[in-house]
C-alpha cells in the first residue's frame, strides 16, 4: 500500500478487531477503486484534529454502489465536515443532480471544498450552513419534496437522529435509502454505561434510541452493517 494510503487508515481503524483485516480490506477493495478526488481529501483530512469524523472509505464505497442501486438524482446530506461523502455523491450522482449539503460549520467545507471544485462537480452542491431541522421542515413546507429525494446520509449531530428520521422518512421516495452513520458508537451501545467514557453518554443513549427506533419502524427495511463506526441502511417501504 502506498504511504500516503496507510496514513489514511490509521484514524479510520473500524470495528474489525485486526488491523491487518482491516487494512487487506482497504488495499483488495476500497483504495483500488477510489476516484482520485476522494483519495486526495481523504489524505487532507487526515491532517485535520477532528478526522475521526470523516467518513469511513469502506463505508463510503457502499453508499456509492447504494446511490448507483436507486438512481438517485436528488439528495440530501446532514452533516458535512470536509465533505468526503458529499464528494463521493456528488461524483455518483448524474450531471442534473443535486445535493442539498447541511452542516453548522461551513469552515470544515471549506477545507475539501478546492477538491470539489477541482472535481467539478461544485455546481451539483447545494450547501446551506444552518441546523438541519429547520431546513428540513422549510423542504416538508412544499408539498411537492415530500417523496421527493431518493438518498439521504446523515452524519450530524446524534441527539437528533430521530427526528431527523421522522422528516427525511416523509422526504425520501418510496423504495428511496436514508443511511445513518455511527450507529454502533466505537462499539459502546454494546457495553454497560460503566465502561463509557462520560463525554460518550449523551450521543451514546442518542444512538441506542435511534436503533430501537428503526428497528421498531415498520415504514423502513434496515441493515445494520459494521462498516466505519456502524452505518444503519434504510429503504422505505411505504
Amino acid at each position: 500500500m502506498a504511504k500516503d494510503e496507510a496514513k489514511a487508515s490509521e484514524f479510520s481503524n473500524g470495528l474489525l478487531q485486526s488491523e491487518e483485516l482491516y487494512k487487506y480490506i482497504l488495499e483488495t477493495s476500497v483504495y483500488p477503486r477510489e476516484p482520485e478526488a476522494l483519495k486526495e481529501l481523504r489524505n487532507i483530512t487526515r491532517n485535520h484534529p477532528r478526522a475521526v469524523m470523516a467518513t469511513a472509505p469502506d463505508a463510503g464505497q457502499l453508499m456509492g454502489m447504494l446511490l448507483n442501486l436507486v438512481n438517485a438524482r436528488k439528495t440530501i446530506e446532514l452533516g458535512v465536515f470536509t465533505g468526503y461523502s458529499l464528494l463521493l455523491t456528488a461524483l455518483t450522482i448524474p450531471e442534473d443532480g443535486t445535493v442539498i449539503a447541511i452542516d453548522v460549520n461551513r469552515e470544515s467545507y471549506e477545507i475539501g471544498l478546492p477538491v470539489i471544485k477541482k472535481a467539478g462537480v461544485e455546481h451539483k452542491i447545494d450547501f446551506i450552513e444552518s441546523e438541519a431541522i429547520p431546513v428540513l421542515d422549510e423542504l416538508l413546507n412544499d408539498k411537492a419534496n415530500e417523496g421527493g429525494f431518493d438518498f439521504a446520509f446523515v452524519d450530524a449531530d446524534k441527539v437528533n437522529n430521530s427526528n431527523y428520521h421522522e422528516r427525511l422518512v416523509r422526504l425520501i421516495k418510496v423504495g428511496g435509502i436514508i443511511v445513518y452513520d455511527n450507529t454502533l458508537w466505537g462499539g459502546s451501545v454494546a457495553e454497560p454505561d460503566s465502561c463509557t467514557p462520560e463525554w460518550r453518554k449523551e450521543d451514546k443513549k442518542a444512538t441506542l434510541e435511534l436503533n430501537q427506533k428503526l428497528s421498531a419502524d415498520q415504514r423502513v427495511q434496515i441493515s445494520h452493517a459494521a462498516l466505519g463506526d456502524g452505518i444503519t441502511i434504510c429503504r422505505r417501504l411505504y
